[in-house]
């Protein structure tokens, strides 16, 4: 069964139990309270009784007595204790309504003879003889049973003529519900018969949980395409890139099968070119792997870091594993909020770059400038050109000049470095001016 089916049916077999318990509620308490009316209403004809026959009793003959009072559709009778009864009534057929039993107390309850309802009552009297004895009074309701026999007839109309909206607007509710849901499957059948990513249309006023489930589906489109187009670039730029490494070795291999026993100058060459193209080749894959990772996929840890002592670290640990002096000048204490693990890696592209391509002196400041703490790596290389500024972010681009792959570069340094900026919310700045060197500016908001 489709869920918009199940939705209308449930709805509407709830709504129409609720319905009819409520009815039945109604017309029971209805019922009840009308008995109870003519209960009581017949317990104080019967106690006005008494004291009426009680001032002729002994006067006027018994049966004629009762007979005189006798309701119209009913039956009177004093009761002995022991069952000696005289009955009066305007009628036969309600002369044996009553069974002769004698009651100690005052009785009040509902009798039903052949398919009729009656109020029957009993309250103890003393006759002249001072005997104790019962006067005991039936009377019909069956008039107040046909209105609640009617009432039960509008009642159960009412609920057949009820039932009609509900299951038009149960219809309409499983419409309401299922209408995003019906989209958002349409959207997928579109999604893999095309192999284009579409997104739902949403209604920007609603906020409701189907609304959150359009957006939490759009949301979850916008990454799956975002990844795909990433696993889409990192093919293409992987199986650009890889040629040029893997033609070299495969030259070079080529070369030692044939020459490489008889010359050894050869062999050293075509060694040391294999080997700087597989370092070259795992340098690649690594950085094109983080590449491919979406921004919530990159752990982000963010803590309180002491500037200061934190880059004194950084410049001692990369002075000691290139044997590059670096000139250190921070005289500001401030402490950042960022993922500590990623800010090292940040720093260390860019003074790795200022290492490749300047033999001057490198230098790393910091400040405080404007409530925005910074960090300047300045190198005195040959520079970048005004028009490669732009582009030197692009993956794969390298200025021709002071980019080669002679440098080991992969043209994946940068790109690399703006995404984990990106990730960790730093802002970059750079500067350049031809043969004059490059300075980049981190910016903690």
């Amino acid at each position: 069964m489709k869920l918009r089916n199940k939705i209308n049916l449930y709805t509407s077999v709830l709504f129409a139990c609720l319905i009819i318990l409520m009815n039945a509620a109604l017309f029971f308490l209805f019922s009840k309270m009308m008995i109870d009316s003519e209960l009581e209403s017949a317990r104080s004809e019967t106690e006005n009784l008494a004291q009426e026959i009680d001032e002729s009793l002994g006067q006027i003959p018994q049966a004629d007595l009762l007979r005189a009072y006798a309701p119209m559709d009913g039956v009177i009778q004093i009761v002995t204790q022991d069952l000696k009864s005289t009955a009066g009534s305007n009628s036969e057929e309600y002369r044996n309504l009553i069974d002769e039993q004698f009651y100690q107390s005052e009785q009040m309850q509902e009798l039903v003879k052949d398919h009729q309802h009656y109020a029957f009552t009993s309250i103890p009297i003393i006759l002249p003889d001072g005997e104790v004895a019962n006067l005991q009074m039936a009377k019909s309701i069956q008039s107040s049973m046909d209105i609640l026999q009617l009432f039960r007839i509008v009642l159960i109309i009412i609920t057949l003529l009820t039932l009609v909206p509900v299951l038009i607007s149960s219809r309409i509710l499983s419409s309401l519900i299922m209408n995003p849901i019906i989209n958002m499957i349409d959207t997928m059948k579109e999604i893999r018969e095309s192999g284009q990513f579409k997104r739902l249309t949403l209604d920007g006023k609603s906020k409701d949980e189907l609304h959150l489930m359009g957006d939490t589906f759009n949301h979850m489109i916008t990454l799956l395409e975002a990844n795909y187009e990433k696993q889409k670039q990192f093919v293409s730029n992987a199986s650009h890139e890889f040629k040029t490494p893997l033609t070299v070795i495969e030259s070079y291999a080529s070369l030692l099968k044939r020459r490489g026993l008889q010359d050894h100058a050869l062999f050293e060459e075509s060694v040391e070119a294999i080997h700087s193209e597989a370092i070259r080749m795992r340098e690649m894959t690594e950085q094109l792997l983080q590449l491919a990772k979406h921004h919530e996929q990159w752990n982000v840890e963010s803590k309180d870091i002491k500037l200061k002592p934190f880059l004194q670290q950084t410049v001692k640990a990369f002075e000691q594993a290139y044997n590059r002096q670096i000139s250190f000048i921070c005289d500001d204490s401030s402490v950042v909020s960022s993922d500590e693990q990623k800010l090292k890696q940040l720093l260390f592209i860019f003074l790795d770059n200022a290492r490749k391509y300047s033999d001057g002196n490198i230098i790393l400041q910091c400040e405080k400038k404007d409530q925005e703490t910074l960090i300047h790596i300045q190198d005195f290389g040959g520079g970048i050109a005004e028009k490669d500024l732009p582009r030197v972010f692009d993956r794969f681009y390298r200025v021709d000049e002071a980019r080669t792959r002679q440098n080991g570069g992969t043209g994946l340094g940068l790109s690399l470095a703006k995404e984990i900026a990106d990730v960790i919310g730093i802002k970059l700045e750079l500067k350049s001016e031809k043969n004059e060197g490059t300075t980049v500016t981190l910016i903690f908001n």
